[in-house]
């Protein structure tokens, strides 16, 4: 600690009081450097200040140091708890940071229906369904719920689509459900799938089958035999899926996490078990600021990661931190059960984590070799537009429209990591002429920008824009109205022959383009951003012209009913028909008077 500081290590330390807590460490501009808990918070404070036997970490953080706030809890469970909550809201450069706060998918059961229907899930778990999971990704989620649908033939469609069915749906002619919609099923029988499904996925796969050897059994000797074999290929199906998935855990719940870590960069990977079945697996990236061993990482990463989260019986980890104990039992006071973690020193737990540790170093390496080349392009990008610092957030705007119709707005946002898809916002444009292509940028950047001087976001260092000079003009004059300087912005354009490669690019700065050689890492990058703004652009625009052609626009003519809407449909053969008619045969129509076929041609006129 350099003794010119302006912090009083020494007086500090006189009053600081050795009951549990927290403390935070301040820079001069009152920024949180770093957050901390301790059951003893003078003991712990004191370790800081002695002369010697600091990590580099901790000496750089030292010498930023200017305050230390310190908060008193009734426990060291509290202190743990409040922890994590300042690290994950201010996310300070010193603590180890994990990144991913997403919701994880589950697969429901809606149990409160007649023929329950099964979905992949996200968000809160409300009465009157069954959730399983957690899944590690959406896409092992639905692969499961494909494998059900295969064994168990449940429903999935939402229940606008149920009700209205006449016939069966493509899903029953492939065998993947039932058709509980036509009553092809009696209600007896779907519940009994139901609860061969709920049994399979709480891991009683035996159970299941013998329940379904029953059936079997059942059909063949009331000689149903075409029933019988379907039965016996699902028990041979669900045998196969057990083998394949079942893992020789205690409790049938565990978690498996392994951490790594190289050049700089760390990797944990997390193996997820419930019910005896693995659900995969999936790699976080904590942040650190300098080195940190895998002890380290997985002592921050594990309370970030759980507390707030459904919580297995058993967590399985490479190396043990410090303060388990204190952990498993937040942990099992925030999920009502009792929850190990440990080390497993032999059988097979120890077979399971060096699948763990093998898919981290996985993880890491492929994490390395993508960096390296995103790394890359951003260093290309900060030369070829002269800036005087790597950029750390790049925006990108896109228009996408149809003659006019529909016009949405898309903004995409990247960092040093790539794409943050959390970030990424639309905007509906309204209010302007049709193919008005500046008006929309303008009405854009104006909403995306004033939120963002409100403090609801961060400013990028560079802003894209599809599109040329006109486009520009229009984003400047955002920027200087909101008054939002430092933003590099550039524009987009396609070349003469609108061929990739050819892009000519307008700065605000200058009045020439700048055109890169097709093979820079740069223009890469540019054209990564600038498409992924484009398929975001169209996707909501065509989202929204769908929703707007299901409206038929003879619902705002005033006194024409459903009844007459259809009457008028039948006779004319639909919409076309009804634009080319007269005033004359509008009114000939049973229940169209004069005055109605007048509203009704002026519906469609009166642009002409």
């Amino acid at each position: 600690m350099d003794k010119n500081t302006a912090f009083d290590s020494q007086r500090f330390l006189a009053h600081v009081t050795q009951a549990p807590g927290v403390y935070r460490m301040l820079d001069a501009c009152g920024e949180i450097l770093y957050v901390g808990k301790a059951a003893n918070l003078k003991k712990r404070l004191t370790s800081y200040f002695r002369k010697t036997g600091h990590e580099p970490k901790t000496r750089a953080m030292l010498e930023h140091l200017t305050a230390v706030e310190v908060t008193v809890t009734h426990t060291e469970t509290e202190a743990l708890l409040l922890e994590n909550n300042l690290i994950k809201q201010y996310r300070p450069r010193y603590n180890v940071v994990l990144r991913d706060d997403k919701s994880y998918p589950y697969i429901r059961i809606q149990t409160d229906m007649p023929y329950p229907r099964m979905t992949v899930y996200r968000g809160p778990q409300r009465p009157g369904s069954r959730y399983f999971g957690p899944y590690p990704s959406a896409h092992a989620a639905r692969e499961t719920v494909v494998l059900l649908q295969k064994l168990f033939r449940l429903r999935q469609c939402n229940d606008i689509f149920f009700k209205n069915r006449t016939r069966p749906c493509l899903q029953y002619q492939i065998q993947r459900c039932s058709a509980p919609c036509v009553e092809l099923v009696d209600r007896e029988e779907y519940a009994e799938d139901v609860q061969h499904a709920i049994l399979f996925l709480e891991g009683r796969t035996r159970e299941v089958m013998d329940a379904m050897v029953k059936r079997m059994e059942r059909a063949s000797a009331n000689r149903n035999y075409e029933l019988a074999a379907r039965y016996r290929d699902q028990i041979a199906s669900l045998r196969r899926t057990a083998e394949r998935q079942h893992v020789d855990v205690a409790g049938g719940d565990q978690d498996i996490i392994a951490a790594s870590t190289r050049a700089g960069v760390n990797c944990v990977a997390v193996t997820l078990v419930r019910g005896g079945h693995s659900l995969g697996s999936r790699a976080f990236y904590p942040k650190t600021t300098g080195a940190a061993s895998t002890r380290e990482i997985l002592a921050a990463f594990l309370p970030q990661y759980y507390l707030g989260r459904d919580i297995p019986r058993e967590i399985l980890v490479s190396e043990k931190p410090e303060d388990a104990g204190l952990l498993a039992e937040t942990l099992a006071q925030q999920s009502g059960h009792r929850v190990g973690i440990r080390q497993p020193l032999r059988g097979e737990g120890v077979k399971l984590l060096s699948l763990a540790r093998a898919n981290a170093m996985q993880s890491l390496n492929l994490r390395l070799a993508m960096d390296a080349g995103l790394r890359q392009r951003y260093e290309a990008l900060q030369e070829a537009l002269n800036l005087e610092q790597l950029p750390a957030r790049l925006e990108c705007f896109d228009i996408s429209h149809t003659m006019g119709e529909g016009t949405v707005a898309s903004c995409v946002v990247f960092d040093a990591n790539g794409p943050l898809k959390a970030q990424y916002r639309r905007f509906n444009i309204e209010g302007l002429a049709p193919g008005d292509d500046y008006g929309a940028i303008h009405q854009a950047l104006l909403r995306r920008y004033t939120r963002l001087k409100q403090g609801e976001g961060l400013v990028p260092d560079v802003l894209f824009i599809d599109g040329g000079k006109g486009q520009v003009h229009e984003a400047q004059k955002v920027l200087e109205e909101l008054q939002i300087e430092g933003v590099t912005l550039v524009g987009v354009a396609k070349g003469a022959t609108r061929r990739p490669g050819l892009e000519q690019l307008f700065l605000s700065a200058h009045g020439t383009p700048l055109i890169l050689p097709p093979d820079s890492p740069a223009l890469h990058l540019i054209q990564q951003i600038r498409d992924e703004a484009h398929r975001f652009a169209i996707t909501g625009h065509r989202q929204r012209r769908a929703r707007a052609r299901r409206t038929s626009v003879l619902e705002s003519v005033a006194g024409l009913g459903p009844r007459r809407r259809q009457q008028l449909l039948k006779q004319f053969g639909g919409l076309q028909g009804i634009t080319r008619a007269g005033i004359e045969d509008l009114s000939s129509v049973r229940g169209i008077s004069r005055d109605l076929a007048q509203r009704i041609y002026e519906q469609f006129h009166n642009d002409a």
